[in-house]
């Protein structure tokens, strides 16, 4: 027997996960990031219920800026899911799984994403 000290492959040392994949995983972490930021949509419609006084400290929080960098990030990972929910709703109709295609509409997710993320927070800020 060898006693190779080599890793077994595939192995994520040596292996480059393709674009696919890394969009595919994305797309799970997406979805329970989603859930925690719906915890904090939660916390503030329980806050506008229970009053003035509650309000103004759910106010407060929200208004700081990890917060606001936090909401910035879960508005992208929102348009994120959608934009790879749809992607995902053509290949499941059969579309979209030539390697090229699939790295196209990938690519097209995250840009999507961007620029949905833009407008949203753009017209908040109007």
């Amino acid at each position: 027997m060898s006693s190779d000290n080599r890793p077994l492959s595939p192995h994520l040392q040596v292996y480059r996960l393709p674009f696919t994949a890394l969009t595919s995983i994305s797309h799970r972490i997406s979805g329970v990031l989603l859930a925690g930021g719906a915890l904090m949509l939660v916390y503030w419609v329980v806050a506008t219920a229970a009053g003035p006084t509650s309000y103004a400290l759910a106010s407060s929080i929200f208004a700081s800026w990890p917060v606001q960098l936090l909401m910035l990030l879960w508005t992208f990972v929102l348009f994120y899911h959608l934009c790879n929910g749809i992607r995902h709703l053509f290949w499941d109709a059969g579309y979209g799984f030539e390697l090229q295609t699939a790295q196209r509409s990938g690519q097209a997710v995250i840009v999507g994403a961007a620029l949905l993320t833009g407008l949203a927070w753009f017209i908040a800020l109007v």
